[in-house]
Parts: structure tokens; sequence; C-alpha cells
């Protein structure tokens, strides 16, 4: 008779540590691919949108353009020249430039090309949030107040017939319209090129399919519009590093949720030298944080007591962690769990595989993002900075780690004017 071997003994130490690691791995499985199924839904979803192409409307609004400026000597001329070329009668806007603790030519550069400046000067109270409502405060208390307000970034180009699709959306009953804020190409300058395909996605796939699904957009801070009435029984007041977005919630949560235009175009630029575009991405990363913890748990508790499905979609779209972070975790993940698989570690080959499924979301939400209605063909080749990009985001949270999150508004550093 045959000896019996039995099984060599279970190590539950060991047994204990691989259980708990599953564990870890699927709930942060579950978390980052849920969040991917969710953009590549965005994109599936944008793909049917339908373009529309006549913005004609029975009356014409008045509307005053705001351009709110601190130190852009190098770029505002540009800016106002596009404004100014805006199919639109002259005698239903207003061009109005907010110099905002100014210290060089910017206000001297508007006037010479034929703006109207408001000069404004506050040590205490620096940023864009804080020259937004001065400016408002200012417009919307005058005797014959304008019946809208656009703001657009001093860096920033626009289509000519941006007030007239902003008209249109405004007859038609929305109160807050979003712009599609997209960047101005610039080919062989990696960092800028790399955020153009970022700002596609983020600010013109997502908010498409959202608007396809019935909701609303969020704010971007360039190419935002108000009806002047909203802004009077709504005033300004988000000063966080994240104003736009804040302000964007606040509405959504008092009833006046931003539409999308995606028809109505601004192109702002983006530095070429990553160095310089530093400042601007831990502004944004940074103050998001604030944003999610204020103002995820309202979202939460309005989707609870009404069901509405806008505020639940609010939340998840507030609480997505960036596409590239998404995307370099999958991989990541992947890559453990498959050498771990290889090495015997129960359940870890399965998990790679679902992490690799994961990562294909990310792909599905660019590679539709990119087949959508006013996907410029060149973004496909900024698929090739992507690595890169990703490599100098996670020097960007090792700077922000080792020096804190920006607490305040920081200015981006600027380069000269590019035809």
């Amino acid at each position: 008779m045959g000896h019996v071997h039995p099984d060599p003994p279970v190590d539950p130490p060991l047994t204990l540590l691989t259980t708990m690691l599953t564990a870890l791995q699927a709930l942060l499985l579950l978390a980052a691919g849920g969040f991917l199924f969710y953009l590549a839904f965005l994109s599936v979803a944008a793909l049917f949108a339908t373009r529309r192409t006549s913005f004609r409307a029975d009356s014409l609004r008045s509307f005053a353009v705001v351009v709110p400026a601190h130190n852009e000597e190098l770029s505002i001329r540009r800016t106002l020249e596009s404004l100014g070329a805006m199919e639109y009668p002259a005698e239903r806007r207003r061009l109005l430039v907010v110099a905002d603790n100014c210290t060089d030519a910017t206000a001297a550069i508007a006037r010479e090309a034929g703006a109207e400046v408001w000069e404004r000067s506050n040590r205490e109270q620096r940023g864009k949030g804080y020259a937004l409502r001065w400016c408002f405060d200012r417009l919307v208390a005058e005797q014959q107040p304008v019946d809208a307000v656009v703001v657009i970034d001093a860096d920033t180009t626009v289509a000519p017939d941006l007030l007239a699709i902003f008209n249109h959306d405004l007859e038609k009953g929305s109160t807050v319209l979003q712009a599609s804020d997209q960047v101005a190409p610039h080919p062989g300058a990696w960092s800028s090129e790399a955020t153009r395909l970022g700002f596609f996605l983020y600010n013109h796939v997502r908010p498409l399919g959202r608007k396809v699904l019935g909701c609303p957009a969020g704010l971007r801070g360039n190419g935002m519009c108000f009806r002047t009435d909203v802004l009077r029984d709504h005033p300004w007041s988000a000063f966080s590093v994240s104003e736009d977005l804040e302000f964007g919630l606040q509405l959504l949560l008092a009833g006046h949720p931003a539409q999308f235009a995606p028809e109505a175009l601004v192109l702002a630029t983006m530095p070429e030298n990553p160095d310089n575009a530093v400042s601007q991405r831990s502004r944004w990363e940074g103050g998001r944080y604030a944003i999610i913890r204020r103002y995820f748990p309202l979202l939460l508790k309005r989707f609870v007591s009404t069901g509405s499905l806008c505020m639940l979609d609010a939340a998840v779209e507030l609480a997505v962690p960036a596409l590239t972070n998404l995307l370099a975790l999958s991989a990541g993940m992947a890559l453990l769990s498959t050498l771990l698989g290889l090495f015997g570690v129960d359940r870890m080959l399965l998990l790679g595989l679902l992490w690799c499924a994961a990562f294909g979301l990310g792909i599905v939400h660019m590679v539709a993002g990119l087949r959508t209605d006013g996907a410029d063909p060149s973004l496909r080749s900024t698929l090739a900075h992507a690595p890169r990009y990703a490599l100098w985001k996670m020097m960007v949270y090792a700077r922000m780690a080792k020096e804190g999150r920006p607490q305040e508004w920081v200015r981006t550093t600027r380069e000269a004017n590019r035809k």
C-alpha cells in the first residue's frame, strides 16, 4: 500500500497577508475600474451627440465680455483682437478688461486695443475669484445692465460665433453656459500637446457625454457665460484656487446647472516649457482636493433627498481622479499582480487580468473620445507624449508633497505670444 503524503503545512501569517493583499487590491480595483468605466461610458455616449449648425435667434442679447488679467502684457493684445473679430453686432457687446493688481503695461495695451478697462488694486484679496466678484458686482449694479456676462481668460482666442451660440442657448432657456475650453495646438512642445489632449477629454468629451445623458457640464473657468440676473441673485462667492469648479457646484446646488455649448470654442495657450506649467498644475491638482472634501458630501446628500441623477453624476465627476493617474495605477497594479501570480501567490494572475481590463477602459475613453465630433485629428499624435507626461506629473506630485498644496492663486509664467 502506497504512502499518503500529507499536504504541506500552511503558514498562517502568510495566508493572512495574501488574503489582505487580495482584498485590498479588489477594493482598489473596484474604485479605479468604476471610474474608468464611467469615463469610457461618457466617451461612448459623446459619439451620439448631434452637432448643431444653426444658431439663429429671434432677439439679440447684450453681452459684457470680461477678461480678468493680471500682468498679461504678453498675451492680452492677441486675445482682444480675437474678441474684437467676433461676428456679433458691436452695439450689443462690451469688451471689458479687469486689470487686477497689474504692475506691467496690461491696462495700457488693453486701452490701445479698444477695450474698456477697469483697474483694481487690492493686495489682500488676490486672485481671479476676487477680481470676478468685484467686476460682477459693478456690472449688475449698473442702471441698464447687460443681459449676460461672458468670462474669457487673457491668454485665449475664441471662435467668431461664440456670442451667437451663447445668445441662441440663452434664448432656449439656459441660464449658465460653458464653452468647449480647449488648448491651442503647438506641435513639438510635448507638455503643451499632452495638456491639449487632457483638456479635450476633460473639457469637451466628458461634458459632451454628460450633455447627451441630460446632465450639466460644470464650469471650467474659461468660456463661462452667466445670465445677469443669476449673478445678481447668486453673487460670485468662490475664492479658492479652483474658483470656477467651486462656483459651478454652488450654482448647481442653487438650481442653475451649467449647460454645455460644445460648438462654442475657446482656445487657451499653454506654456511650452513644462517648468512654467508646474505652478498651474499644482494649483489645479491641489485645489481640487479641498473642493471634493467640501462638496462631494453635499452632492450625495442632495441625490439621496431628491433622487436627482444629475447630482449623483456631479458627485462622481468631482471624485474621478485624473485619467493619467488612473492609467498609471492600472498599469502598475497589472504588472505587480502578474509578477506575484507568477511567483505562486493565489488569485494574483486573475487580478492582473482584471487590472489590464481596467487599463483597457481608459484606452476606450481616449480612442472613443478622439472620434467624437469636434476632435482635431492631430490630437491622436499627442498620445505618444502620454508616458512622458505621466512621469512629469509624478514629479509635480512629489513637489507638492514636499512643499504642500498651494493655498492661494499663483500666476502661471507666461511666454511670448505665438502666431
